[in-house]
């Protein structure tokens, strides 16, 4: 009886041990896909931010830039 016991509480601490390892993977995975995500947001409003400066770049002998962006 007392073998059984020592496996079970063996058998509870490996699963345990094992859930621990899976929560920590996951979040991981979602903090690495939120760093994914951050990065491509911040590379699309940049590429946005360069569109704009360079159309007030071309348009800038015009005047109308500035009065067109701001808000």
């Amino acid at each position: 009886m007392r073998n059984v016991e020592r496996l079970t509480s063996f058998k509870s601490e490996l699963l345990n041990i094992f859930m621990d390892m899976e929560v920590n993977e996951h979040k991981q995975r979602t903090r690495n896909a939120a760093q994914r995500s951050l990065r491509a947001r911040r590379g699309i409003e940049f590429h946005k931010e360069a569109r704009r400066l360079n159309a007030c770049l071309s348009e800038l002998s015009d005047g109308d830039c500035l009065e067109k962006n701001t808000h």
